[in-house]
């Protein structure tokens, strides 16, 4: 008996320590099963998630649309005599108007370039105007007279050009008139029918000058200052 004891006694250690061994390697198994199970629905997370959707580029900005360039300004005309012309009726770059000054009535249309050159360029210049006038009183019928804007070389005619025809112009100070009278009525009906009239002339400096006006609306200019100035 006192042998057995011993034995015991002995024994208990050892069995104690491989008890406590094994729990050790129980408790590890199982946290590491835990990490592993934990690394495991991690990472089956991140390839279950959807992949982020990249943003769709945005449309590219229109250009801007250029301006559109403003309508030139009619033409308005000086007043006559101390009297301020009345507007009948503005047809495109014609404008036909009336006026009474010192008690006799006139009808006219007129129109400004729509372009206008010289040489030297850009040289400056007073307003350019083209009349074609009616006065009953003085049995005179769509006279073309030019404002050209510049004293005209003294002695030297000015042109007009209409289609492939060419009239030329006498010139004083500043004002052109149609040279032969008995042209006048054939330049008058090829304005009527033409597209552009371009006036050329010379500065009494020297500097030439090309001013095309667009006839467009003068057939329905004129014929109403002929219905005003019967």
């Amino acid at each position: 008996m006192h042998i057995r004891r011993r034995w015991l006694f002995v024994r208990s250690p050892l069995v104690t320590l491989t008890l406590l061994f094994a729990a050790l390697s129980a408790i590890f198994a199982a946290t590491f099963a835990v990490a592993l199970l934990s690394s495991a629905g991690a990472l089956a997370q991140q390839t279950a998630a959807p992949a982020t959707a990249k943003p769709k580029p945005k449309p590219a900005a229109k250009p801007a649309a250029p301006a559109a360039e403003a309508p030139s300004k009619p033409a308005v005309p000086p007043p006559m005599g101390g009297v301020q012309p009345k507007l009948l009726g503005q047809y495109a770059d014609w404008g036909a108007y009336t006026a009474s000054p010192g008690g006799k009535k006139v009808c006219f249309a007129i129109a400004k370039p729509s372009s206008s050159e010289t040489v030297p360029p850009n040289r400056p210049r007073n307003p350019i105007y083209m009349f074609i006038s009616t006065r009953p009183a003085e049995k005179v019928t769509n006279e073309v007279s030019l404002v050209i804007g510049y004293p005209f070389k003294p002695g030297a005619d000015a042109t007009v050009t209409v289609g492939s025809a060419s009239f030329p112009l006498y010139t004083q100070q500043d004002g052109g008139w149609i040279r032969n009278a008995a042209d006048e009525a054939n330049m008058v009906n090829a304005m009527r029918s033409g597209q552009t009239a371009v006036i050329k002339g010379v500065s009494a400096k020297g500097t030439q000058s090309s001013d095309t006006f667009t006839l467009k609306g003068l057939a329905q200019a004129l014929d109403r200052t002929a219905q005003e100035c019967k």
